[in-house]
């Protein structure tokens, strides 16, 4: 049997040491701002992320695009030509056309090499979401799990990746066109804050509203509680868009809750979900195997 390799993309936040644990190849995102395309590779090469928020903060409107054929192309025949077979855990097709580009240029690299393996997996998760399911399926692989056998509990799996994500300004899931103008100015001016999560198809749909930041963590801890009967044996990967210390206090109260401490990852969420929800977002996400 072929060797494989494990492969996430830029999309799929998740702590930096944490990341540099897996047994996993990332593919680069990139964003544009001021017409600068700037890769985020998740890594130390991305110097600190506080500095992108404050940009936002400041008016900065960066744009987000997805990798393209050609790109993909060339990513995959690198592993290909070493040997090894490819099994990608991909952005959702909910939220991006990447999804689709991966499956082309796979076409494109099995043709070329016939005896390559190429799966492409549309993981419905983004995000932190994205970040835990790459992280379990890793801990699968390492278990001895084969390339039909991890692609198998992944598609099993993925619809059990549950996110739960608090958004601190409207402006920005405003110009995603996930609320209009009238409701971002409304909720503006009233400290409302939106709860969002991603739907059967890999959508982000808002759940709910709380008013307030104090309400808007209770909540997500309160549908975690509603979902998680194991608290001790699950895993959870914990996003903030600069915002540390409600990530500190999420985790606080899964610890409360039975949590393990070190089963708690905080991660930064990158520029390339961050351009969407805007700096002080958090989020809680887990697999619940």
């Amino acid at each position: 049997m072929r060797e494989y390799v494990l492969v996430g993309d830029s999309t799929e936040d998740l702590n930096v040491d944490v990341l540099k644990t897996l047994d996993v190849k990332i593919l680069t995102f990139t964003y544009s701002v001021n017409d600068e395309v700037i890769p985020y590779y998740m890594d130390e090469r991305d110097g600190d992320i506080k500095d992108f928020y404050d940009r936002l903060r400041k008016g900065s409107m960066p744009v987000t695009s997805q990798i393209n054929p050609d790109s993909y192309k060339k990513a995959f025949e690198e592993i290909v030509k070493e040997g090894k077979d490819i099994l990608y855990l991909c952005f959702t097709s909910g939220l991006s056309g990447s999804y689709q580009s991966a499956v082309i240029a796979a076409d494109m690299v099995s043709d070329k090499y016939p005896e390559a393996r190429i799966e492409i997996i549309d993981s419905l998760v983004a995000s932190v979401g994205g970040g835990i399911l790459l992280y379990q399926a890793d801990k699968k692989k390492k278990e001895g799990l084969g390339i039909d056998e991890l692609k198998a509990w992944i598609e099993d799996n993925r619809l059990k990746t549950s996110h739960w994500f608090m958004v601190e300004d409207l402006f920005h899931l405003k110009r995603g066109g996930r609320v209009t103008t009238v409701e971002a100015m409304i909720g503006s001016a009233l400290k409302i804050k939106p709860i969002l999560s991603l739907d059967e198809e890999g959508k982000l749909i808002v759940k709910s509203k709380a008013r307030g930041t104090g309400k808007a963590l209770d909540y997500l801890i309160a549908r975690v509680e509603e979902e998680v009967k194991d608290f001790e044996n699950m895993y959870f990967n914990i996003g903030n868009a600069d915002a540390l210390e409600k990530a500190e206090k999420l985790k606080n109260m899964l610890v409360e809750k039975g949590a393990k401490e070190d089963h708690i990852f905080i991660s930064s969420i990158g520029p390339i979900i961050g351009t969407h929800v805007g700096p002080g977002m958090a989020a809680v996400a887990y697999v619940n195997i």
